[in-house]
């Protein structure tokens, strides 16, 4: 099969490689049908993550039909449509029963193994371990193209956003970063009743879909955000600040948008060291959460796409074949100037 294989920082093939093969009774095979990129996977390309080695296929979302069981699966079988998770779990260590399967003991210490610690799903074929307590099955009237970003974005914008930011019914919340994550919290806020969501960016393309999205305002990233966005808010600032982007500078912007006895989410994957300045901080009675999705909220998102109450299909700007998934990647990488969201890869 043909696969997009990680050769070290900044380099990448879409190479012949075996076909993946049944390793342990609770595996199944998943013929890819659609799959994307995630900023997880820039980061690793840029060296970010060293857990990730010469020769491992990259990707780890995919929506696509199973084509091979193992002995002991018992709710999946040849022929069903099914969503591939960033998150693999096997549902009884301490940290699944606890509602926590980013850190699932059994799969090695953490949740998200593909394209990371095992081959990943920008391949023709998957191999995917422990596929009765993983995957999801994709309901008929739901398509690969609403369905793919359930594998990462959207529980990753709700749970490490909203839910772990404690949204309530009338709270302003601040998004900082409208790429796809920041998106998926906007697109979500709405769901805990939010009286207003403002989105902060440097992109005008990205506000805009922000606003498409559910944000009631939004605000050109610079050196009076924070002014502007109190000035939203009585003078106050926002009960929930949520960064989606992963830099120092962001982060810092979180910060200054939060009133005293706020909460600050971070989203965002930070590659280098971010200043904590808890001098200040403490006396302001705030609370920072930050973590790996779980994409334990996949089965109630699937049922708000299915039902019309989110339209995940929005988040898909470019479409490509795996035979041109450098230029995906490339969209991607640019999405500024490309106004790309998120890309979707297709086999042909």
């Amino acid at each position: 099969m043909k696969a997009l294989v990680y050769h070290g920082p900044g380099k990448k093939s879409w190479e012949e490689v075996p076909d993946p093969v049944i390793q342990e009774p609770t595996d199944v095979i998943v013929k890819v049908e659609t799959t994307t990129i995630c900023g997880t996977d820039l980061h690793i390309l840029s060296g970010d993550v060293a857990a990730v080695t010469d020769g491992r296929i990259l990707g780890h979302e995919a929506v696509g039909t199973v084509t091979e069981v193992g002995s002991a699966i018992g709710s999946f079988k040849v022929g069903d449509r099914v969503l591939v998770p960033a998150i693999t779990k096997c549902g009884r260590c301490d940290y699944c029963v606890k509602g926590m399967p980013s850190h699932c003991q059994t799969v090695g210490g953490i949740g998200w193994i593909f394209g990371h610690l095992i081959d990943g799903t920008q391949a023709e074929y998957v191999r995917v371990p422990f596929a009765d307590t993983s995957l999801y099955a994709v309901p008929e009237h739901v398509t690969d193209e609403q369905a793919i970003f359930l594998a990462d974005s959207l529980p990753t914008g709700y749970e490490v956003g909203v839910l772990a930011g404690g949204v309530r019914p009338g709270d302003t919340v601040a998004v900082v970063g409208a790429g796809a994550v920041g998106l998926s919290a906007i697109l979500t806020t709405g769901l805990w009743g939010a009286s207003r969501v403002i989105a902060i960016d440097t992109n005008e393309f990205r506000l805009e879909k922000a606003r498409e999205f559910g944000a009631t305002d939004t605000v050109v990233a610079g050196p009076d955000a924070a002014a502007q966005v109190k000035a939203l808010t009585d003078g106050l600032g926002v009960d929930v600040a949520m960064e989606a982007v992963g830099y120092p500078q962001t982060f810092a912007t979180a910060v200054d948008l939060v009133r005293p006895g706020g909460r600050i989410a971070n989203i965002g994957v930070h590659g280098v060291p971010v200043e904590l300045p808890l001098q200040d901080l403490w006396i302001q009675n705030l609370t920072i959460t930050m973590g790996l999705v779980d994409t334990s909220s996949v089965p109630i998102l699937l049922k708000m796409v299915a039902s019309g109450k989110i339209p995940a299909e929005k988040m898909g700007t470019h479409t490509f074949t795996f035979g041109q998934i450098d230029e995906a990647y490339r969209v991607f990488k640019e999405s500024a100037a490309e106004k790309a969201l998120k890309v979707i890869i297709k086999p042909g």
